[in-house]
């Protein structure tokens, strides 16, 4: 394994610097609210795939352009905040679940403010493979093989070119999903990583930044019941330990979270600004059962 330590270079960045760049810049890419950065088997489909759109067209990066970091409102992400699904009663008849593909010595923190692709790419081969991936010239790489898979108008790395780089490292199949509620995101998410045993890239902040999801508690197990709740969720934040002063802190990694924990920062993307080939909703990057 890898030197995990704070001076390791997963922290490439001095406190001194942090604070300088945390005072300086409003609208980094990756980090709006101006975060700091410090540093597989197959058999039948599985989630409900019918709201993915085959549109190629162009995308905005995931943490690569700062021209187009957010601009949203402390007002306007509390209404989003106010305004997330509202999960349904569990069956009372349930047998609760719970699983998780990875531990703490997964996590890779993002070493730029772009590289949360990167990071999030090395964090999935980590908990996919018994590889340990967390230098940072490979999270360089990762990101640029990402970004030249993109098509975006603005560069850097975008949901797209993140499921796109997935697939290219063996580690699919993998695709872009958009549902239309939180509350079935995290139920198709589930039955995804319960099927594949492959971890679930998140896009969140609107589709600024990237999450890895890998593992998940529910009401009930995803392969014995149609009807479940997913009641926490585990994720990795390329950004720990700084977050962002717009979304909120990052979570420690392997963290459960609740999901109305997740909600303030997994946001519904409805930006007419770029097409991502998807219709606006909760972004999955979702593994998926290899169709004979």
């Amino acid at each position: 394994m890898s030197d995990r330590s704070p001076s390791s270079p997963r922290r490439p960045l001095s406190c001194v610097l942090i604070v300088a760049v945390v005072c300086a810049s409003i609208l980094a890419a990756c980090t709006p609210g101006n975060p700091t950065p410090p540093p597989i088997a197959t058999s039948a489909l599985v989630p409900n795939l019918s709201a993915v759109a085959g549109s190629e067209a162009p995308s905005d990066p995931i943490g690569a352009a700062r021209t187009a970091a957010p601009t949203a409102t402390g007002a306007a992400h509390a209404t989003a905040t106010a305004t997330a699904p509202q999960i349904a009663e569990a069956d009372l008849d349930a047998e609760p679940f719970a699983m998780n593909l990875a531990g703490q010595e997964d996590f890779v923190a993002q070493y730029t403010f772009d590289w949360c692709v990167g990071a999030s790419l090395q964090m999935a081969l980590n908990m996919s493979t018994d590889q340990d991936r967390s230098s940072r010239s490979d999270q360089g790489d990762l990101w640029a093989m990402a970004r030249d898979r993109s098509s975006s108008p603005f560069g850097g790395a975008n949901p797209r070119g993140w499921t796109a780089a997935l697939n290219d490292l063996g580690i699919g199949p993998y695709r872009l999903v958009s549902l239309p509620t939180m509350d079935e995101a995290l139920r198709v998410a589930a039955e995804a990583i319960r099927a594949t045993d492959r971890p679930v890239g998140l896009v969140m902040w609107r589709g600024r930044h990237a999450w890895v999801m890998s593992g998940f508690e529910s009401s009930d197990d995803p392969q014995r019941a149609d009807e479940f709740l997913v009641t926490g969720i585990r994720v990795y934040d390329p950004l720990f330990p700084h977050g962002s002063t717009v979304w909120g802190t990052s979570p420690k990694p392997n963290s459960l979270v609740s999901p109305e924990t997740l909600a303030e920062q997994f946001v519904l993307r409805d930006s007419t600004r770029v097409n991502l080939g998807v219709p606006p909703g909760y972004l999955l990057v979702l593994p998926v059962i290899q169709e004979a």
